[in-house]
């Protein structure tokens, strides 16, 4: 008995030092990084900084603007706002924006998870393969390159209008999207989808049913990506909308900053307009973003 205790004490010995090296690993702060959220407040500012500045510029009268521009507004003009709003036709330019962004995020979501279901279940085979790096390539493909030719094709296929634009942001952005919906298509346990089969599943209801549900942390990611980018391009709409009338957000203040380039703080009030909405969607699906990262996580 004596050298069973005499083990114990040992063990106990050597087990002593463990909670001494977490607490170095941890910095002796409570498992706080400080250097971590130092940088992490340092790179926040870069975001911080030019939002105060537009912020305030935005509320500023013409003969304010002196100075560094960061200082409080004397008075307050919220004329700028409905200036910006009849001189951009806002509620037009919104429309537009809103009705493309949505048909590219939801004909996105469908589409390139469909395409990367089909690569990824099929592998093993020489075509799917090759089709898959056939993707991957056009991602190393500048924009500028083909847009002569894609601006040409749209037009004679009278594509040039706002259902073309949502066809162009749901192909240009496959080759990205499949990477990532292949790869976590990938960590989807094929046994789910046997298992549906043996209960009488089509391919289709298997993708729909079973598949499509598991893709949420990945559908929110593409979701979000296709969002912003929809929202605030303005090269495509740029070269591809003939119709004045259907211009999106960034084309109006384009148009508005060159016919009024002087009167900054009107500009300054039509980008946070157009920031608005955006930012207001994100605080509403920020939920739902959370829930299907926390749902994939724990798969």
């Amino acid at each position: 008995m004596s050298s069973t205790l005499q083990g114990a004490e040992a063990l106990q010995t050597t087990a002593a030092p463990e909670p001494k090296r977490r607490r170095r690993l941890d910095g002796g702060n409570g498992g706080t990084n400080w250097w971590l959220t130092a940088l992490i407040a340092v790179c926040s500012l870069t975001v911080l900084l030019p939002l105060y500045f537009t912020i305030v510029t935005a509320l500023k009268g013409p003969d304010q603007l002196g100075g560094t521009g960061f200082e409080l507004p004397a008075e307050i003009r919220w004329q700028n706002f409905a200036d910006a709003y009849q001189l951009t036709n806002f509620p037009r330019a919104l429309l537009n924006t809103a009705l493309i962004t949505v048909g590219a995020v939801v004909l996105t979501l469908f589409t390139n998870s469909l395409v990367a279901y089909a690569i990824a279940r099929n592998m093993h085979r020489k075509f799917f393969r090759a089709l898959y790096f056939y993707f991957l390539a056009a991602i190393f493909v500048p924009f500028p390159i083909i847009m002569l030719p894609v601006v040409k094709e749209t037009a004679l296929l009278g594509l040039d209008t706002p259902v073309g634009l949502v066809l162009l942001y749901t192909v240009y952005g496959l080759s990205f999207n499949i990477f990532i919906f292949t790869a976590y298509i990938k960590s989807i346990p094929i046994e789910l989808e046997e298992a549906a089969r043996m209960d009488g599943a089509s391919t289709w209801g298997v993708f729909w049913k079973i598949v499509f549900p598991l893709l949420a942390p990945m559908n929110a990611t593409v979701g979000i990506l296709t969002c912003v980018w929809a929202w605030n391009d303005f090269l495509l709409p740029l070269v591809i909308l003939s119709d004045p009338s259907a211009r999106t957000l960034p084309l109006a203040q384009f148009i508005f900053q060159g016919q009024f380039n002087t009167n900054y703080t009107v500009a300054f009030a039509s980008y946070l307009m157009a920031l608005a909405p955006l930012l207001v969607v994100y605080l509403i699906a920020q939920k739902w973003v959370v829930s299907g990262v926390m749902r994939g996580s724990t798969k």
